[in-house]
């Protein structure tokens, strides 16, 4: 069922909710959570298609939030509130209020989605795009438990990630760590079917891609090793290999859906690890709503400190213009110094698990 609300306030929103679910024979409310989806009319239609698939394993009140863009001077003096109202088949397990803000009101969304939190649950604050640098102390996001961005859709999601390190308050958290969830879990059982040291670890995925970064700043977080970052044609991460003590362990996902596991001494082994829809993202971020202690460690490690430690590994046609000299000029003189040579390989990368 769908209610058109046009220049609305809260107060006749919430009035059509319960008109709404008395019309559909179910005026109890049975939801958990308040989700606050916060995004552009561009992506409304994606956000709130995960938003209702979630919200099948987390019966939600989800409000989305557009703020609209005012043409001219004029309109942008003119404050207008349009709502609809969902229910029934047509919101999920839950109810949906598509709000659309216009002129000085989009300025002050959190005056219009107080009133409509549901009392006595949580709140879950969701920036699909354009997330805010500090997005708790955004006047949404102040109303939030949870905050929960996506570095990937950032227009520089490596730099963004340095940014979000800096402002990070507990309940952060991002998609782009979530992504890599079925990488960690795999990879820690890798280690506890072993007793070995791990003494260098090679993250291999797209450039650019903040998944990739995560995943590297935890594995460096968590084990104290070098770790070096790789670049590859993807789709997403395609490969973590560990050099250890007792032989390397690699985790090789080339195809973005079938992964391959290998250690040492053992048959190689074929899992699982494909690239997961945004809702099933959404659905493990609201299983839980206290801080992720584990992702604040891996964010604030750094990623300026992750590259310092272990360089990237330039791509073929990176590498190959690197080597050859320009011309007119003439080749490096080599180092003829032993100890000078030792100084200038020792930022260098362990490459052992990729050789073996």
């Amino acid at each position: 069922m769908k209610i058109d609300l046009t220049d609305t306030t809260a107060s006749k929103i919430n009035k059509a909710l319960v008109k709404a679910r008395r019309a559909i024979g179910t005026p109890a409310v049975g939801m958990v959570l308040t989700l606050v989806i916060v995004t552009d009319e561009e992506n409304a239609y994606d956000a709130l298609k995960a938003a209702g698939d979630a919200s099948r394993e987390h019966p939600s009140r989800t409000l989305l939030v557009i703020k609209r863009v005012s043409r001219s001077p004029r309109d942008r003096t003119q404050s207008r509130l349009d709502a609809e109202v969902r229910v029934g088949a047509d919101a999920g397990t839950g109810e949906t209020v598509v709000l659309r803000l216009y002129g000085e009101v989009s300025e002050h969304a959190q005056s219009v989605v107080l009133p409509l939190l549901l009392p006595d649950a949580p709140v879950v604050v969701w920036w699909p795009v354009n997330a805010p640098i500090d997005p708790a102390n955004d006047p949404l996001g102040a109303l939030a438990q949870r905050r929960v961005t996506d570095t990937y859709a950032a227009e520089q999601p490596v730099r963004e990630l340095s940014a979000r390190a800096g402002t990070y308050t507990p309940g952060d958290t991002d998609l782009s760590w979530t992504r890599i969830t079925p990488w960690r879990s795999m990879l820690a059982a890798a280690l506890d079917q072993v007793v070995c040291e791990v003494k260098a670890v090679e993250v291999e995925g797209e450039e650019f891609n903040p998944s990739c970064e995560l995943l590297a700043m935890w594995l460096a977080d968590r084990l104290d090793v070098p770790v070096q970052r790789s670049l590859s044609s993807g789709p997403g991460l395609t490969a973590v290999r560990l050099d250890t003590d007792c032989g390397p362990i690699v985790l090789d996902r080339a195809d973005g859906s079938l992964a391959t596991l290998s250690i040492q001494g053992q048959p190689d082994r074929a899992v699982a690890l494909k690239r997961r829809e945004t809702a099933e993202l959404i659905a493990e971020e609201l299983r839980r709503l206290d801080p992720d202690d584990t992702y604040a460690s891996a964010l604030r490690f750094g990623v300026d400190r992750l590259h310092a430690s272990a360089p990237a590994r330039p791509t073929e046609k990176g590498k190959a213009a690197q080597d050859e000299p320009a011309k007119g000029e003439a080749a490096e003189t080599p180092v003829e110094d032993a100890a000078e040579a030792k100084e200038a390989t020792a930022g260098e990368p362990v490459k052992k698990a990729a050789a073996k």
